[in-house]
């Protein structure tokens, strides 16, 4: 029986449930292996290679190869892991985010230092739970939402 989801209809936004986190699993371990040095170079060495090693699938792949991270998103993928990709890459959260948007770096940095994206039109209104403040998470999203990314516990 599918679960009914209030929260779906957030515009730009990827929800990061227990759906999600299950989808997500593999690409999220992958990104936690980047976490040791080792696995950094065998990564950095054979990308493709060293994810043939994961059960991920082949959007997920990819994605990881593209360095989409929307897409990274939309298959399971939970930025904080993600972020473990880009630090390998030597590139910072800023310049995700701003990937993510598509938006350059100073474009989003001034955004996020002018008091980031308006929450007017971020949702459609049936989501209550997810614009009521129950759910927490970390937004990297411009105007139109692209790159927002919510967390939804056991009780949203």
């Amino acid at each position: 029986m599918a679960l009914d989801k209030p929260y779906a209809d957030i515009p730009g936004t990827t929800v990061f449930d227990a759906e999600m986190s299950r989808r997500g699993y593999p690409l999220n371990q992958f990104c936690m292996s980047l976490m040791q040095a080792h696995n950094r170079e065998r990564f950095r060495a054979d990308e493709r290679a060293y994810l043939d090693e994961w059960p991920m699938s082949p959007a997920q792949k990819s994605a990881v190869l593209a360095r989409d991270y929307n897409a990274m998103l939309a298959e399971g993928g939970n930025i904080y892991f993600l972020a473990k990709i880009f630090a390998t890459d030597g590139k910072s959260f800023v310049h995700a985010a701003a990937q993510m948007t598509g938006m350059s770096e100073d474009e989003y940095q001034a955004m996020m230092l002018a008091g980031g994206r308006s929450p007017q039109g971020a949702s459609t209104g049936s989501a209550t739970s997810a614009s009521t403040g129950s759910a927490s998470g970390a937004s990297a999203g411009s105007a139109t939402g692209a790159g927002c990314h919510r967390y939804i516990g056991r009780d949203d």
